[in-house]
């Protein structure tokens, strides 16, 4: 975790206050009208998948206080010259919210069920925060279905300098979880949420308070809150299962773009991915803290389909 990202929450913390309060009603962008959504069912669970654009496929992976929603810019953008393939993970959203399957490594089974359901053999990955990990353990187990993986604001568990990033005080989330923690903060989803949006931003104004609303209330569905800590709750599981597919299989060999937030983990994406990729290409987002979609659309956007149009893909 850089020096940044400590001092960029810090003073988010300190300048947000409740800028949840914001008097800005703006709803998160929504997808374009052309984008078809459809219940998927595969590997234990039913995916909320939205499919748009025309082209060589790209998947993109949402991570936690967001859902598929996060991604409706970058659809739009991508759609142009690409079939967009936008899944809420389980448990997230609009899937359903299985017993279990909340380890990383089952979660890739969700993405190539998908993938197969659509009769798409190969595909680009683009994921952020939780849906990194998910990336990353498909794109491990199955390397001749990802032709280019773009990873953004969020470390993958058991890779590079986990333990230390463990440390951090302000990831006291990744242990938070369990029955009474969710007794705890049920009924209270928006308040427990508005700490993410405002610690993590690099401006909490940013994050809208219409985006805050929608998030908060698919939060709140029965079960949703469970399933979030569940995924938290796995990754000492991920971490083992990360370790050894690496340690089996060796590094990723398709082109991987590390991107950071400028005021988030920047240049230590990269830096971790390292560990585990052969090609890594390194990017900051200018004027951002985690929430990249949010806080800077414009770059986010352009240095991903600038990735995508230029890197080569692996030939299976």
């Amino acid at each position: 975790m850089t020096r940044t990202f400590l001092g960029a929450a810090a003073a988010a913390v300190l300048a947000a206050g409740l800028a949840s309060a914001s008097p800005s009603l703006a709803q998160p962008p929504p997808f374009p009208a052309a984008f078809k959504t459809s219940q998927i069912t595969t590997n234990g669970a039913t995916i909320h998948v939205r499919v748009g654009g025309k082209g060589p496929a790209v998947v993109l992976l949402h991570g936690y206080g967001e859902t598929g929603d996060m991604w409706a810019p970058l659809a739009a953008d991508l759609a142009r010259d690409h079939t967009v393939i936008v899944p809420d993970l389980r448990g997230l959203g609009l899937s359903s919210r299985p017993a279990g399957g909340y380890d990383k490594k089952t979660q890739a089974g969700d993405v190539a069920g998908v993938l197969d359901a659509l009769k798409v053999d190969k595909a680009d990955l683009v994921t952020h925060d939780i849906g990194n990990m998910v990336g990353y353990a498909f794109a491990m187990r199955s390397p001749e279905r990802v032709g280019r993986f773009v990873l953004i604001d969020a470390p993958v568990p058991g890779i590079g300098p986990w333990e230390e990033i463990l440390k951090n005080p302000l990831l006291w989330h990744f242990r938070f979880g369990g029955p009474d923690m969710e007794r705890l903060v049920a009924g209270r989803e928006r308040i427990y949420l508005d700490r993410f949006w405002n610690e993590f931003s690099a401006d909490p104004a940013k994050f809208s308070e219409g985006a805050r609303v929608h998030y908060a209330k698919l939060y709140a569905q029965p079960g949703a809150m469970h399933a979030g800590f569940a995924q938290f709750a796995a990754f000492d599981q991920d971490a083992i299962d990360d370790k050894a597919i690496l340690a089996e299989k060796g590094k990723l060999p398709m082109p991987v773009l590390a991107l950071g937030g400028e005021k988030s983990f920047g240049l230590t994406m990269a830096a971790v991915m390292r560990y585990t990729a052969s090609d890594v290409t390194e990017g900051v987002i200018p004027a951002s803290g985690h929430w990249i979609m949010e806080e800077n659309p414009v770059a986010t956007v352009k240095i991903v389909h600038d990735f995508l149009d230029a890197k080569p893909a692996v030939r299976p």
